[in-house]
């Protein structure tokens, strides 16, 4: 597994997140991105996480060092060319992850699997793309992921039993948890969390409770970790309205129709803890 060489695409909070990852586990990694400051942000916060991991004992300074000098930071696509895994981490535009996937298809060598970190755009329509549709699939990390254990593993028609198998047990190699579903809108995880987050800021909308009580009743009586409108500020208000209108369109269900509050939020650039603003104020 080790001497499997990885690219990504997109050095933002997932890309630099997955290739931390993999760096930390000896792979030698590719991480491209157009925008050079990107980069260097995405290089900045890799160091700081591993120091963060190096101060709590849960990777050594061997490590620490080893697993930065595993990452190349390129702004060059090309360089993708012998990768045997190339995971894309983009913006969830349907277009732009296209034209990437084509520009893929024709660089990479024959035998690379494509993989998407899409939160909500079909595998499927990927793929016919390509002239690989038997080695696309998608890798949904977690956010953070060098902590989040899943890994949403998206299987479109013609992906090949092979394409899966490895991608699972690459996935187990790198200490996650990989979890299969078929193509479809949202997927599992979306298409069952993004209704709640909606649900949830229809809530606050209607007055039925405050933000911090909606959260609240859901952190103390759900058990869940983070309350739903901390959890959308987190993802990003914008990215929760993109994937509700998929879903939307998809299955022509009011259910997903995008609240109020949230379109609101948006017009006005609160689209949460990456814009300083959302349903909470964070200080950068």
């Amino acid at each position: 597994m080790k001497k499997n060489k990885i690219g990504i695409i997109g050095a933002g909070t997932m890309g630099n997140g997955i290739a931390h990852v993999f760096a930390l586990f000896d792979f030698k990694v590719i991480l491209v991105d157009i925008n050079e400051s990107v980069l260097d942000v995405a290089k900045t916060t890799i160091i700081n996480n591993m120091n963060r991991q190096l101060k709590k004992g849960v990777i050594n300074n061997n490590q620490f060092k080893n697993s930065i000098n595993n990452i190349l930071f390129s702004k060059d696509i090309n360089n993708l060319f012998d990768c045997d895994l190339v995971i894309e981490a983009i913006k969830e535009d349907f277009d732009i992850k296209c034209k990437v996937f084509k520009e893929l298809d024709s660089i990479c060598k024959d035998s690379a699997i494509l993989a998407s970190n899409t939160s909500s755009i079909s595998i499927n329509k990927i793929s016919k793309v390509t002239k690989r549709p038997d080695k696309i699939i998608g890798m949904h990390f977690m956010n953070p992921v060098p902590i989040m254990k899943l890994v949403e593993i998206i299987i479109g028609e013609d992906t090949s039993f092979d394409t899966v198998n490895f991608i699972m047990d690459l996935s187990k190699f790198i200490d996650k948890i990989p979890v299969k579903c078929n193509d479809s809108p949202g997927f599992v995880s979306n298409r069952i969390l993004m209704p709640m987050i909606n649900e949830a800021a229809l809530c606050f909308e209607e007055g039925v409770a405050t933000v911090e009580s909606i959260d609240q009743i859901m952190m103390l009586g759900m058990s869940h970790p983070m309350g739903p409108l901390k959890l959308a500020d987190l993802i990003g208000i914008d990215v929760c309205i993109y994937i509700l209108n998929i879903l939307y369109d998809d299955f022509n269900n009011v259910k997903y129709k995008p609240a109020e509050v949230l379109l609101t939020m948006k017009k006005n650039n609160k689209l949460g803890k990456k814009t300083g603003e959302g349903f909470y104020n964070y200080e950068f």
